[in-house]
């Protein structure tokens, strides 16, 4: 593997707070402090002027729909999705067909990520068998298997009891427990956020108690059991409260937001359209403007996708009938440019973290990092080149983006993973 040279690029590390203009060096996959003189001159150069170099972005919660649904993603198009996103290290939620609540099947996820991921994919495994509810999956054999949380993402745990032996058993085998929160009793039939918008549109609407009530129930586990628990998607300003409080204590909550719920509001659904709608859906202007203030002050941990790929022909329905979920890998670095940094002045340095170290803590996993010795995940790009943003044009198979047709400031130039480049000029090398 040759040697790698990226020059005069404005280089971010929020590990080590480096920020300046310079050069990053890679040898043998990894990160090095420099190169011998002999080294650079075999080395591949990358001319970075006017580009920022930073750790590889990390996106704890995608779906790629592998085993069971690939008529929607599979892990080669996901990977394909997340490089072109400036990705290097993502994590695959288990609502599967079947869902990953066995080892076989993290087997068989893990078989797919060899021979088709150009990025590193890692799995999560069900809390429950079969993510119905009832009966707790086997959290020991997962954890041998390899995954790095459990989740029933897509749904939610309501029984108390259930959950409390969930968190006691992740935490014997130090995994963290990762929660779709949502009280299901509160959301038969709710198709968008409860207020005006879905009373003015006639649709059924989903209140933001629905989360706020296993958000608090999460902090009461948590703390009661000493078992770390990882809100997915939070889009309540009184859940975000709640995690604030709970942190302020010193409770092993972490919590995510996503790009669409920091740019869009319920006002968005106003002409029915489909690619608008998910899970949980969007809320007010004082929930978005609570979520953004979460990322400033660290209530907040990260950023996450919830990259959710389906068919044009699943989406094309009538509202209460289309599934929910958005693509969200290939824009969500140019959505939270726009957003946290140009609109809500967020130091750059500031955003990388959210999207790269701050993501890999809460898994422990060895990524978002510069640090000499450590695995040559890169991403580089141009926070100021406009572009225009077509889904049906871009990696993933699917294509429900609210944000195809719209002019994207920030683009991804290139993509490393251990050292090689697999993503550079709009092109999967």
């Amino acid at each position: 593997m040759p040697s790698l040279w990226i020059t005069n690029a404005r280089v971010i590390d929020p590990a080590s707070k480096r920020d300046a203009v310079g050069d990053v060096f890679i040898r043998d996959g990894k990160f090095a402090a420099s190169l011998s003189a002999a080294d650079k001159k075999r080395a591949k150069k990358i001319d970075g002027k006017g580009l920022v170099a930073c750790p590889g972005l990390v996106d704890i919660h995608v779906h790629f729909r592998e085993p069971g649904q690939t008529h929607k993603e599979t892990i080669a198009t996901g990977s394909r999705a997340a490089a072109a996103g400036g990705f290097t290290t993502v994590v695959c939620m288990p609502n599967t067909s079947p869902p990953a609540d066995n080892a076989g099947t993290i087997q068989f996820i893990q078989d797919a990520v060899e021979r088709d991921a150009v990025v590193k994919v890692l799995p999560t495994g069900c809390i429950t068998v079969g993510m119905k509810g009832q009966a707790l999956a086997p959290i020991g054999s997962l954890k041998r298997a390899g995954v790095v949380a459990i989740t029933d993402d897509g749904d939610c745990v309501q029984s108390n009891e259930l959950m409390r032996r969930a968190i006691e058993y992740a935490k014997m085998f130090d995994l963290p427990v990762m929660d779709h929160c949502q009280d299901a009793s509160m959301t038969q039939g709710a198709v968008m956020n409860e207020g005006v918008m879905s009373t003015r549109l006639g649709l059924r609407g989903w209140p933001n108690a629905a989360e706020d009530l296993i958000v608090a129930r999460n902090v009461v586990l948590s703390e009661y059991t000493g078992g770390h628990i990882h809100c997915q998607h939070i889009s309540s300003k009184f859940s975000i409260d709640i995690i604030r409080r709970a942190k302020s204590r010193g409770a092993r909550i972490t919590a995510e937001a996503t790009p669409h719920h920091i740019a869009l509001t319920d006002d968005a659904l106003a002409t029915y359209d489909t690619h608008f709608k998910m899970n949980p859906p969007l809320r007010t202007e004082d929930d978005r403007l609570a979520i953004i203030e979460g990322l400033r002050d660290g209530t907040l941990d990260c950023i996450g996708t919830d990259h959710a790929p389906h068919t044009d022909y699943e989406k094309d329905k009538e509202f209460d009938y289309a599934p929910n979920g958005i693509l969200g890998l290939e824009t969500a670095l140019p959505v939270c440019l726009d957003v946290l940094v140009r609109r809500s002045k967020f130091k750059l340095p500031h955003l990388i973290d959210l999207m790269t170290r701050r993501a890999a803590n809460i898994l422990k996993l060895p990524a978002g990092t510069l640090a000499p010795g450590a695995a040559a995940d890169l991403c580089l790009f141009d926070p100021a080149e406009k572009w225009k943003y077509d889904a049906k044009a871009g990696f993933s198979k699917s294509s429900n983006s609210p944000w195809t047709g719209q002019t994207m400031t920030g683009r991804v130039k290139v993509t490393i993973v251990d050292g090689r480049v697999v993503f550079q000029n709009g092109k999967i090398l």
